[in-house]
């Protein structure tokens, strides 16, 4: 079962320019994760699934009261943040940080985590 969280919008701290320090900026963040426990199918119990407003609250959390220079590091925070619930068994983070260049609509990164 996969359980996708399409288009959070965040705002935080994100860059090195001394500029992107100065206030928070936009990211959108897109979550993949991979439950393989289908016990939530029959039995209609969140306790039986991933919660996955949880997930996102600690996401938003975490992420708007934090400081990144890079868009790989908030990345893997993300990933470390989801990975805490030990139902998923993997997860994918797509971050989007929208007009990082000069006529391009955004700057994105891919990064997945897999339990072993």
């Amino acid at each position: 079962m996969i359980i996708r969280i399409k288009n959070l919008h965040l705002r935080t701290y994100i860059g090195f320019q001394d500029w992107e320090r100065e206030k928070k900026q936009d990211i959108l963040v897109n979550l993949e994760m991979l439950i393989s426990d289908e016990t939530a199918v029959e039995t209609d119990d969140v306790g039986d699934s991933v919660d996955y407003k949880k997930i996102k609250y600690a996401i938003v959390d975490s992420v708007e009261s934090s400081s990144f220079y890079l868009l790989e590091r908030l990345a893997g925070h993300i990933l470390d943040i989801v990975m805490s619930s030990e139902k998923v068994t993997k997860a994918t983070v797509e971050l989007d940080k929208p007009h990082a260049l000069r006529f391009a609509d955004s700057v994105s990164i891919i990064l997945a985590r897999e339990r072993e």
